[in-house]
C-alpha cells in the first residue's frame, strides 16, 4: 500500500496528484488519438521510498523482464520518467500503434521506433502540461527504450543506489481492448523534492489562495 509523502504536507500531495492526474489525462488524450482505442488510467499515487521498494510497488519481481522508455528530465527539479510494461506485452503495444495488418517480422524492425513515439506522446506530454501548471521550463531528454528486470530503470545517476529514497509516482494505464497493462512512473531526488515543495506552495496560492496554505501548516 503505498501511502502520501510525509515530508509533503497533504495540501501539497493533493496538488501533486492534482497535477499528475492532469498531465496523464491530457498525454492519454494523444495516446486515445494515436491508437483509436480507449486508454483507462487509475488515479495517481505519490510516495516516498526506496528504488526497491518502488519496484516492490509496481507489483514486479526482480526477475520480471520488462521493458520501458525513460525521458529525464531537468529545470529547477530534475528526475525521470518512464513507461514501463511487462516485455511479453511489448509487441502487443506495437501492434496497437502501427496497426494489425503487418507482419511479426515488420513489427519487430518497427519496435523501437513504436515503443520510443509512444513513451514520447504519454511521457513528455505528461511532464509539459506540470511544468505549465508550476510555471516553470523543463529540459526533457529524447526517449530511450530500455529492457531489464527492474531496478536499473530506477537508477537516476550513476552514483545512485537501491537504498536511495527518491518521490515516486506511479499511474497503472490499460489499453481497454487489448491485453496491454502497465505504468507510467516518475522519480526524483530529494534534493528536488525541497524545490517541488516550494512550487507546489506557490501553485496552491495562485488557485486557492496563501489562506488556504497557512491553514494547513503541518507542524
Amino acid at each position: 500500500m503505498i501511502e502520501s509523502s510525509p515530508i509533503l504536507s497533504e495540501l501539497e500531495s493533493d496538488a501533486l496528484t492534482e497535477l499528475v492526474n492532469l498531465g496523464v489525462s491530457n498525454a492519454a488524450s494523444s495516446l486515445r488519438e494515436m491508437v483509436q482505442e480507449e486508454v483507462i488510467l487509475s488515479v495517481p499515487k505519490v510516495s516516498i521510498v526506496t528504488r526497491e521498494e518502488a519496484l516492490a510497488n509496481l507489483g514486479e519481481s526482480e526477475g520480471t523482464r520488462l521493458v520501458g522508455v525513460h525521458q529525464d528530465f531537468e529545470g529547477d527539479i530534475k528526475g525521470r520518467a518512464l513507461l514501463i510494461f511487462p516485455e511479453a506485452r511489448s509487441m502487443e503495444l506495437v501492434r496497437a500503434v502501427v496497426g494489425g495488418n503487418l507482419d511479426f517480422e515488420d513489427m519487430l524492425e518497427l519496435e523501437q521506433e513504436a515503443l520510443a513515439e509512444t513513451g514520447n506522446v504519454l511521457l513528455n506530454g505528461c511532464l509539459a502540461t506540470i511544468a505549465n501548471q508550476l510555471q516553470r521550463n523543463l529540459k526533457i531528454s529524447l526517449p530511450e527504450v530500455i529492457y531489464g528486470r527492474g531496478i536499473e530503470f530506477f537508477t537516476l545517476t550513476a552514483q545512485s543506489s537501491s537504498s536511495d529514497r527518491v518521490l515516486f509516482i506511479y499511474i497503472n494505464f490499460a489499453i481497454k481492448k487489448r491485453d496491454i497493462q502497465g505504468y507510467i512512473s516518475m522519480l526524483l531526488d530529494m534534493p528536488s523534492l525541497v524545490i517541488l515543495k516550494q512550487l507546489l506552495q506557490a501553485f496552491i496560492q495562485r488557485t486557492a489562495g496563501p489562506s488556504v496554505l497557512s491553514s494547513n501548516v503541518v507542524e
